[in-house]
This record gives structure tokens, sequence and C-alpha cells, in this order.
């Protein structure tokens, strides 16, 4: 599961992203425990889902320097430019070309889902124009929030873009995570719950808490 890793001095920290927020306690929970960036589900097809007026209004209680994060999957171009004024990033989450990211009204990260034949190096060179690749497990038609594990020995120590880390993360494994692979970023939803769709503050905190241990040489 894991590959060998040098830690650098210098190496940045690893940044967090808590996706799947759909509660006004849960986007106060992320910020309070120190996420950098939050996740909005904007795609109708999962449990967390929200709608444009709910972005609206989670949005407005996160503050300066907490990064909005809109999820989508495979949508219309109207109905994210509709969404994109509440939010500063386009996580495209589903099976869209590069072409189509590239006409994103905000700055774009694209995920991958990390099937056996994925090229991450061709991924990377296709999605040139990404802020940042974020890799997730495969489970066939499941986009996303799979809660299990992909084989992090996967990952090249180097990619053209930064990688964000995801799929089954959560406090137990995630400090393990961020030493084997040091992506620029973690990203959790299941993994941080009490139930479906809602943040255990608890978890939260120690999900963080691991990723800072991680950042002391």
């Amino acid at each position: 599961m894991t590959r060998t890793s040098a830690r650098r001095p210098d190496m940045p920290r690893t940044r967090i992203k808590i996706c799947g927020l759909t509660r006004e306690a849960d986007v106060d929970a992320a910020v309070a425990a120190g996420a950098d960036a939050l996740g909005f589900v904007l795609w109708p097809g999962s449990d967390r889902a929200i709608d444009p007026g709910r972005l609206a209004h989670l949005a407005a209680r996160v503050p300066a320097f907490v990064t909005r994060v809109g999820l989508f999957v495979d949508q219309e171009p109207a109905f994210i430019e509709r969404c994109a004024p509440w939010l500063d990033l386009i996580q495209f989450h589903g099976d869209e070309t590069p072409e189509q990211c590239r006409h994103a009204p905000r700055s774009w990260i694209k995920a991958l889902r990390m099937r056996d034949d994925v090229d991450l190096p061709a991924a990377a060179a296709a999605y040139k124009d990404a802020r940042a690749l974020l890799l997730d497990a495969y489970k066939p038609g499941v986009p996303g929030g799979t809660g299990e594990v992909f084989d992090w020995s996967r990952i090249p120590a180097s990619l053209a873009k930064p990688v964000i880390l995801a799929g089954g993360l959560d406090p137990s494994n995630v400090g393990e995570a961020v030493r084997a692979v040091r992506p620029f970023a973690v990203d959790v939803s299941g993994g941080v719950e009490r139930s479906r769709g809602v943040k255990d503050p608890a978890k939260l905190h120690a999900f963080i808490h691991q990723v800072t241990l991680t950042q002391t040489p």
C-alpha cells in the first residue's frame, strides 16, 4: 500500500479538503477545525447533494482564505455557470473531457478514478490546464464517495500536476497516507461523518490533527 518517500524540510504542508458539506453546523465545524477547502456536491445523484440556493446560503458562511469547491459530474455548463458565483474552484468528477473542463467559469481540478488501466502521466498531460488531479478509488457505476482505499503505490513519485488524495481516508489512515504519498492535499467526506451527510466534529478534529502530525520533521 505504501511507497518510500523521504521527508524534506522544505516540503510544503499537505492541505485538507472536507467534502460533502450540507449543514451550517458542519461548515462551521470544518472551518474551526482548520480545513483549507470545503467541498459542496452539486450533482443530484449523490445523497450529499445540495441545490444552488443551498450552496449560496452555505458558501456565505465560509470566511476568507478558505476555498469553496463545487463538485459536478458530467453536468450542463449552464448549471455550472449558475453555481459559479459562490465557488472559488470547480471539481469535475465525471467523464468530462479536457476541452469541456477548459470552459469552466472558475479554475478547476479533475478527479480521476483509479481504474486498473489509468495512465496518470498521460492524464496529467491531457488535463494540463487543471490546477491539480484528485485521485479517488474506482468502483463501477459510482463517481465518488465509495469509502474505499486504492493502492497508493500506483501513484508515481512525481507527476506534472499536484495530487489531491481521496478514497477511504479517515483519522485512522490519513497519517499513513500523507507519509506514503506526500500529496499536495487530502480529501475526505464519509471518513469524518457520524451518519451519511452529517459530519462529526470530533472526527474532523482527529483527521486534521493526524495530517498536522505528519508535517513535523
